[in-house]
């Protein structure tokens, strides 16, 4: 789930704001509504996000800690191969 960049900058936008709408995200991520949406329904399939529609307005947040904590273990995971193989080509 956290393979896609996009879903991980989504989730890092829920993780900081709390709450937001799918046009939000949309222009958060620099993504269109219909692409962010469809990130949205697998991030929900996954139950990583939960909607809540005030009228025809849908707002996502995430489902839980456990969520928010996933992302940011996969972020510290991601800087630390980076770094290291950034570090180890400049060794060379």
């Amino acid at each position: 789930m956290l393979a896609d960049p996009t879903r991980v900058r989504i989730i890092l936008a829920l993780r900081s704001s709390g709450e937001m709408s799918v046009n939000h995200l949309a222009d958060v991520v620099d993504k269109s509504p219909t692409a962010v949406s469809q990130h949205l329904a697998k991030l929900r399939l996954s139950r990583m996000v939960q909607p809540r529609r005030v009228g025809t307005t849908v707002f996502y947040r995430l489902t839980d800690e456990h969520a928010s904590e996933l992302v940011a273990q996969a972020v510290l995971q991601a800087e630390h191969v980076i770094g290291a193989t950034h570090h180890h080509q400049e060794s060379h």
